[in-house]
């Protein structure tokens, strides 16, 4: 630092004291490489396996100590998720964009963020570890790996719940990337908490989830039968909502044309300031 300060010094450049000190000081500012493909679907795999254990096992704690108060284990379990995603979107965000959520990944691939295959791998990392996210739950609490769920969550209003739930969250999540991308993990938690609470499903907006909660006879279980319409409506939903706030919230012309890596690193750099 010191060599480069003298250097511009005796070569005699001129300017104001702020510019000549901001040549005389080395660049600090943090760079990413691009991850690679393997790093982007591992992140997607351990991000989703992190956010199915704190979903279920803050669930299965929740009911435990809140002594048969559902309303209270609901809260519980609504708070540890949105602390959760906060903390798994600003960390792991940055590597692969942070979907853990099939659903996401959809919206990714009808914006043309994500080819095919590249959506195919994100999904296949997701759902593979929404079940080994189950399995440490469970481990956690000492109950089997894995158990069928016997909660019934059926019926049209909670058909139309999981609908509203994921066209919330990914038209939301689309236009704050659009707008103001530092905000996005507070965003996404914010809404996600508060959809515990406004719809009759509790918010599951997540097909990777509900797959997980199907393999969980605890508080956030669903009856695998019930599973199937919840998916249904999860995709329609994510489908128009990214369809809608495309239109809605086009992309400035410099976000439209540069990868998704590099998309995330100028995310990290706002969070801070916003």
């Amino acid at each position: 630092v010191l060599g480069k300060q003298v250097a511009v010094v005796l070569s005699g450049e001129t300017g104001t004291g702020k510019e000549l000190f901001a040549r005389a000081m080395p660049d600090t500012t943090p760079t990413m490489r691009t991850p690679t493909t393997a790093r982007r679907l591992v992140a997607e795999g351990l991000g989703t396996a992190l956010l199915i254990a704190i979903v279920v096992g803050s669930g299965i704690r929740a009911e435990r100590l809140a002594a048969g108060d559902t309303a209270l284990a609901l809260l519980c379990n609504a708070l540890a998720t949105g602390a959760g995603l906060v903390a798994l979107l600003v960390s792991l965000g940055p590597v692969s964009g942070g979907h853990f959520n099939p659903v996401v990944t959809l919206s990714n691939l009808i914006q043309g963020n994500l080819s095919p295959r590249e959506a195919l791998g994100y999904v296949l990392a997701q759902l593979s570890g929404a079940v080994f996210g189950v399995m440490a739950a469970h481990a956690m609490f000492g109950l089997p790996l894995l158990a069928a769920a016997t909660q019934a969550r059926t019926g049209p209003p909670m058909w139309w719940s999981e609908f509203l739930a994921t066209f919330g969250l990914i038209g939301l999540g689309l236009a704050t990337s659009r707008h103001r991308p530092g905000l996005v993990p507070f965003v996404v938690a914010g809404y996600i908490t508060a959809g515990y609470w406004f719809t009759s499903s509790t918010s599951f907006a997540n097909p990777a989830l509900t797959i997980a909660c199907a393999l969980t006879d605890t508080f956030t279980g669903i009856r695998a039968i019930d599973a199937s319409m919840f998916i249904l409506a999860q995709i329609f939903g994510s489908a128009n909502a990214a369809l809608l706030f495309q239109w809605l919230c086009p992309a400035p012309m410099a976000a439209a044309s540069s990868p998704p890596a590099q998309r995330w690193q100028g995310r990290t750099e706002l969070t801070s300031a916003d």
